[in-house]
């Protein structure tokens, strides 16, 4: 039984992903600063907690920023490395189960991929992603990891911090309900509380990267958008997506371990033959 283990290389964190006979197996995570104790630190857990030995591993895929510093094979193990952008599309691609699609991958910051069953294109991206939303929580609450910010917006309200178009207009406006975002940060309150700004906060990001997202989608001329990545874990995206779902007649997907596409990207890459660098 040919086992695959696709690695994508983060700035913050690795994941790692067994992939055999068409499956996805054991989706790990390790946290740490440096690429490469990272990437020895994730194989060594992945292989103690599903108690294989080297030898049954019959390829190694990194893919990601980190990759770039994976000079030479692991443990010996053939090794091969995934441009970061085919490996976002197609593990969107598979995670989803589409065939045509918009792939998000949101982390630090965000990166957009036109994947279909004959091509990856990189399509561009913004910058606002998890960096911004852990920038902003540090200097406006003093908070410094999601955990804490997604806890701290349970309770918040935006009628506190962001300007409508309900606010704005008596008319109705065709295609804009009056709850519409305006104005993100807009109406600020001085009673605001710290909920209230960690909700404003999570919601300019979520709305910033739906919206540059549906763009893609119509010039694309699709319907269908992707999302993966470390921010599909914050709970409060699934309602501002649906939203915009809904307003804009677009539909978001959110696969199971969305977090781990680009790995699993990496190791399909080796299963359908497609274009990598042998290491």
């Amino acid at each position: 039984m040919t086992k695959i283990i696709g690695i994508d290389i983060g700035g913050s964190t690795t994941k790692i992903v067994g992939f055999s006979e068409g499956q996805v197996f054991s989706p790990l995570l390790v946290r740490a600063t440096d690429p490469v104790a990272s990437v020895y630190g994730a194989f060594g857990k992945f292989l103690s907690e599903n108690k294989l030995l080297l030898a049954d591993i019959d390829r190694l895929m990194v893919t990601g920023v980190g990759a770039s510093f994976i000079t030479e094979r692991l443990y010996g193990i053939p090794t091969g490395k995934v441009d970061e952008f085919r490996a976002i599309g197609m593990g969107g691609l598979f995670m989803s189960r589409l065939t045509n699609a918009i792939i998000v991958s949101m982390g630090t910051g965000t990166a957009l991929v036109k994947a279909d069953s004959t091509s990856i294109k990189h399509m561009g991206g913004t910058g606002v992603g998890g960096g911004t939303l852990l920038g902003l929580s540090n200097k406006m609450l003093n908070i410094r990891n999601f955990a804490d910010l997604i806890e701290m917006a349970q309770s918040g309200n935006l009628a506190n911090i962001d300007l409508t178009i309900g606010d704005i207009s008596r008319d109705v406006l065709e295609g804009l309900p009056p709850e519409t975002t305006a104005s993100n940060f807009g109406k600020i309150s001085d009673l605001a509380t710290k909920s209230d700004i960690a909700l404003g906060i999570i919601n300019l990001v979520f709305q910033t990267i739906g919206i540059i997202s549906i763009f893609a989608a119509r010039i694309d001329q699709t319907k269908d958008i992707v999302l993966i990545g470390n921010l599909t874990n914050v709970p409060q995206s699934n309602e501002i997506f649906k939203r915009l779902g809904e307003l804009f007649q677009v539909s978001f997907h959110l696969p199971n371990y969305a977090e781990y596409a680009t790995a699993v990207g990496a190791a399909i890459s080796y299963t359908e033959n497609l274009q990598f660098e042998n290491i």
